[in-house]
């Protein structure tokens, strides 16, 4: 089969189509046939390798699947041609990250972490949820216990991310801020929902918030930036508002004035990754046009090293899928 190869840490170059032995379903294991594959951030991260993070060369990345059952092990349980989005959370890790993801035309997995997928979601929508919009569902909902009627600050509200908290803050009932560097990222954000349009390369987003909201701020922000923008999202938030992170995109040694935390009594929440039932929930919203998948181009498998490259430079608004069969 055909497969997207790391042999070595670095940058795009890195990623080979080659031609690797197609794998077998052991115990409790399924192939699944790779009709569309997300990528993610974490994708750029595995390639160019982690600190403390040690990545089993060569690798395949790629957490976001979604396919068909080929095959499946013993006592899988699972039934062949059946429409399939995989679960990438393992006990230990991720799909993508610590074992061979869905940048390949087949990609073995846990049966248990095989979701089925109802007829009338794509499989490119549903490649686009499992890391981006389970993150966002379970930083919004279950830490960040967003409610109807609060101002929701979204920094990077172009990206993967990024767009699913604007579209699930706004389910919810939120007025939401939407930060994004470029005017045409700005207009398709409008058209997710979001009320406020800030171009952070144009403004600073603190001040405009604080103009924007008479001078009271936010309820919450939402900020997987880090370095470059956590002072001023700190500063953007009302007393007692909340500031929600699930990454550092620009760094993680992000500076902290204490005043404002001590004086607005903020609360600063983390949030990692997602559950089972997020994603489950996500599908039932997706099914019922409360969630539209943001899919901003879908590419070849060989076009893989083009579709970090333009995560990397922040050139989409939402998801690039993958189609490992074209």
């Amino acid at each position: 089969m055909r497969a997207i190869v790391i042999r070595e840490h670095g940058g795009r170059e890195q990623l080979r189509l080659e031609e690797v032995p197609a794998p077998a379903a052991g115990p409790g294991q399924a192939v699944v046939r790779v009709h569309a594959c997300g990528l993610n951030h974490l994708d750029i991260f595995v390639r160019r390798g982690m600190p403390g993070k040690h990545t089993p060369l060569p690798f395949t990345s790629g957490g976001d699947i979604a396919g068909v059952v080929a095959a499946a092990g013993p006592g899988a349980g699972a039934i062949a041609g059946e429409r399939v989005l995989v679960d990438p959370a393992l006990e230990h890790g991720a799909i993508g990250e610590d074992t061979p993801g869905g940048l390949a035309e087949y990609a073995l997995v846990p049966a248990a972490n095989l979701i089925r997928l109802p007829d009338d979601i794509s499989f490119d929508e549903a490649a686009a949820l499992p890391v981006a919009y389970g993150t966002a569902w379970r930083m919004l909902l279950t830490r960040g216990a967003v409610r109807a009627g609060e101002r929701v600050l979204v920094l990077g509200a172009a990206g993967g991310v990024g767009t699913a908290c604007v579209q699930i803050a706004k389910m919810t009932g939120c007025t939401v801020y939407a930060a994004a560097s470029r005017e045409d990222k700005l207009g398709r954000l409008r058209d997710l929902g979001a009320d406020y349009l800030i171009n952070y390369r144009d403004v600073e987003f603190d001040r405009e918030v604080w103009r924007l909201t008479e001078k009271r701020g936010v309820d919450v922000v939402v900020d997987y930036t880090g370095e470059e923008t956590w002072p001023r999202s700190i500063r953007s938030l009302r007393k007692g508002g909340r500031l929600l992170t699930c990454g550092a995109t620009t760094g993680y040694e992000a500076r902290t004035d204490l005043r404002y935390v001590w004086v607005r009594e903020l609360t600063i929440l983390g949030s990692d990754g997602w559950t089972r039932a997020d994603l489950e929930a996500l599908l039932a919203a997706v099914r019922a046009g409360r969630i539209r998948p943001v899919i901003d181009r879908v590419l070849p498998l060989a076009e893989s090293a083009e579709g970090e490259r333009l995560l990397e430079e922040r050139e989409v608004v939402g998801k690039v899928i993958i189609h490992p069969l074209e």
